[in-house]
């Protein structure tokens, strides 16, 4: 686990050099500045001074914005804060790991919220509704990447019909930072990714020994091993993984999460498992060991080709939403590929 997180670490050196780089090319807001967000038009009077980041994606990119000494409190946490993060998020008010209500909110006095998924803030939330902010007049926010089709499908994260980009996340980076005027450290963030994702692309150029592209299972959890798997779809954060490998995702599905029954997921023999690791512990198979001793006991699933040849790999569970951690997903899943000869 050392390791893995240690793949998230980025050098502070080369942060403050982008910074530099993309502060002269960063204008500064005029507000009122009024955004399309979701297809809601939400006006920002002025730079927010009490945000809440609800969702770990919103509230890990406010911290990577160094914006820790405008947020009055973070919620819905599956995972713990990236260990680069972790002295800021300190200063910021943990309302809970879990659904906040939206009364404990409205406690903290925002002047925003900024949210990660529709289950946090969209029309079906038990948490709260956009409008139920506007009403009191709390500019709210939606990630980009989460702003999705819930009638083609009943699950409540919806679908998607095209293969989620990064150029999503890049969106929400900036449009986060000028709705709190700090522009040069989005373009920082932004310069840091691509050139994060540049270097896993050119690496895969020539994937795999035999030159055929990988297919990969995205496994995020199950309540019980006689449980179907709730697993990346084929558009989602999972899909892009896997694009940006160089292969493809074993799951046709477009839907966000679908479940998928094990005998599924024999047919569909996946060259790669990603097993999820998350730090929640709902369930037991949340850890990505017991995943793993799962798949190397079952009478069936250990004769997967994948299974046998030990292409297991483990991933930071949150890596399969799109957002802030999706990138560093890949270059955990990278990393171990290539120590087992799967990539060159």
């Amino acid at each position: 686990m050392t390791r893995i997180l240690s793949l998230f670490k980025f050098s502070n050196s080369i942060f403050a050099l982008l910074l530099m780089l993309n502060a002269a090319q960063a204008a500064s807001t005029h507000y009122p500045l009024v955004l399309e967000n979701c297809g809601v038009e939400v006006t920002f009077p002025k730079a927010p001074q009490r945000a809440i980041g609800l969702g770990q994606n919103s509230a890990e990119i406010l911290l990577l914005l160094g914006l820790q000494d405008r947020m009055v409190g973070t919620a819905f946490w599956p995972s713990h804060v990236m260990p680069q993060l972790a002295a800021a998020n300190a200063k910021v008010k943990l309302l809970t790991v879990e659904f906040p209500t939206f009364e404990s909110m409205l406690a903290e006095d925002p002047d925003l919220v900024a949210a990660a998924l529709p289950s946090l803030l969209g029309p079906n939330s038990k948490v709260a509704k956009r409008e139920d902010f506007e009403k009191v007049g709390v500019p709210t926010y939606l990630s980009p990447s989460t702003c999705l089709d819930t009638k083609a499908t009943k699950d409540t994260y919806g679908s998607r019909d095209r293969l989620w980009t990064s150029a999503l996340l890049y969106q929400e980076i900036d449009e986060l930072s000028r709705i709190f005027d700090v522009q040069d450290r989005g373009q920082a963030l932004i310069a840091d990714f691509k050139a994060r994702e540049a270097a896993l692309r050119a690496m895969v150029q020539n994937n795999g020994t035999s030159g055929k592209p990988l297919s990969y299972l995205f496994w995020f959890s199950s309540p019980s091993p006689s449980a179907d798997a709730y697993v990346g779809g084929k558009n989602g954060a999972s899909g892009y993984i896997a694009n940006l490998l160089g292969g493809t995702n074993a799951i046709a599905s477009e839907a966000e999460w679908p479940t998928v029954g094990w005998e599924s997921i024999i047919a569909a023999n996946p060259g790669v498992i990603v097993a999820a690791s998350l730090d929640r512990n709902r369930w037991e198979l949340d850890k990505s060991d017991a995943k793993v001793r799962f798949l190397t006991t079952d009478p069936a699933l250990s004769e997967l080709p994948a299974v046998k040849s030990k292409a297991i790999v483990v991933m930071d569970g949150q890596a399969m939403n799109p957002g802030v951690r999706t990138i560093y997903g890949a270059e955990q899943v990278a990393a171990q590929l290539k120590a087992l000869g799967l990539l060159r």
